[in-house]
């Protein structure tokens, strides 16, 4: 199984990037789809989730309004839309594919975003 996310980067403040997840060697429609992300000196924390087939979605409260998180099963790629940039956004950035509670899980190698001007 390998999830290898891309899209990160240097963005100034209020600017724009989209994130893509794309998972292989599973059979990813069964699988929620979520991100998280690790600042310097803190606990990774969820960022939104996605769930399998009925698609449920929920964000941080941290994100709610600024992005947006989709997903294509034909493609096995889970998206990322982040806008309105916020230097507090800075943090790699990781998917996960989860399952049983957690259970089945796989962990992307995480992208760095990085919001500074």
């Amino acid at each position: 199984v390998q999830l290898v996310e891309s899209g990160g980067g240097l963005v100034q403040p209020g600017g724009s990037l989209r994130l893509s997840c794309a998972a292989s060697g599973l059979t990813f429609s069964i699988y929620d789809m979520i991100w998280y992300r690790q600042a310097p000196g803190k606990e990774r924390e969820l960022v939104a989730r996605i769930g399998s087939r009925e698609g449920s979605i929920l964000y941080a409260d941290s994100v709610k309004g600024r992005f947006s998180i989709s997903r294509d099963n034909a493609k096995n790629t889970v998206y990322l839309q982040m806008n309105s940039l916020k230097p507090e956004d800075t943090a790699v950035y990781y998917c996960k594919a989860s399952r049983i509670a957690g259970l089945d899980s796989y962990w992307g190698q995480g992208t760095q975003v990085t919001v500074s001007s």
